[in-house]
């Protein structure tokens, strides 16, 4: 069962085939491969320190894959290939199509939550001062905080501040939303605010890649699962199937520690 509708369009928005990422001897992702459709949410959960944030970082080649394919619509990358790999420009572009939310909040600590929601659209994609402040007010709206305009981010609290980064992420419009541990930073009673905003995104038709130990976000938001253990997926699928009945005695003895909160 999905919990997203518009996960069943059968659209591919991004592929992933035998990703491979070494420092040195160390193998963070070995071999991984993935689908996500236009409009599906991907909850990718695990131990710390089995690859998942190093595979979200080489979805948007913040780490470049030491080989592996990727395909985000009609553009491939072969890792493998040198001139394959974009650089300069033609990555900045590259990246222009994914909106990346990190654990840490990395607002511009000067500018105000308007400004730093403006400054993409004011760099990136030239925008008029005037057509980027309305954008940016309007997606302030959206994740509930209109009144912190004008506000530093010393000004606001942990939730405020992610969600002014959710924010900023979604004003290039990106074709894929990329979610790293979004909630571990922020105290227990803020983290709802944020997975409220991320649920929305979702019921909206958001394509979403979310590593995350929110296992009931996961439950009740992802259309599909990955369970990865030492750099490789060990168990996917449903949530219903990973999360409720896994199958893999690793995916199991994960889980039995939630199961028991």
């Amino acid at each position: 069962m999905t919990n997203n509708s518009n996960a069943n369009a059968g659209e591919i928005k991004l592929e992933l085939k035998n990703l491979k990422k070494s420092y040195g001897d160390i193998q963070a992702v070995r071999g991984l491969s993935l689908s996500v459709k236009k409009g599906q949410v991907v909850a990718v959960i695990g131990p710390s320190g089995c690859g998942k944030s190093t595979m979200l970082r080489c979805v948007n080649i913040l780490e470049e894959p030491s080989s592996g394919m990727l395909r985000i619509g009609n553009d491939t990358i072969d890792f493998s290939v040198r001139s394959s790999v974009p650089s300069g420009s033609r990555l900045a572009k590259f990246r222009s199509r994914f909106g990346m939310v990190f654990q840490q909040f990395d607002l511009f600590a000067h500018l105000t939550a308007i400004q730093n929601v403006m400054i993409g659209m004011t760099v990136v994609q030239r925008r008029t001062d005037a057509e980027a402040e309305e954008r940016a007010m309007s997606l302030l709206e959206r994740v509930g905080l209109a009144e912190t305009r004008d506000r530093l981010p010393k000004e606001l609290s942990g939730g405020q501040q992610q969600r002014v980064a959710i924010a900023r992420a979604l004003a290039l419009e990106p074709e894929i939303l990329l979610f790293d541990e979004v909630t571990s930073a922020l105290d227990p009673e803020l983290v709802g605010e944020v997975l409220d905003v991320m649920h929305a995104l979702a019921s909206e038709g958001a394509t979403m890649i979310v590593v995350t130990h929110e296992m009931a976000f996961a439950r009740d938001v992802a259309d599909w699962v990955l369970f990865m253990e030492s750099g490789k997926v060990v168990e996917e699928g449903p949530p219903q199937e990973v999360l409720v009945a896994p199958k893999n005695d690793r995916t199991k003895s994960f889980l039995a520690r939630y199961h028991r909160q």
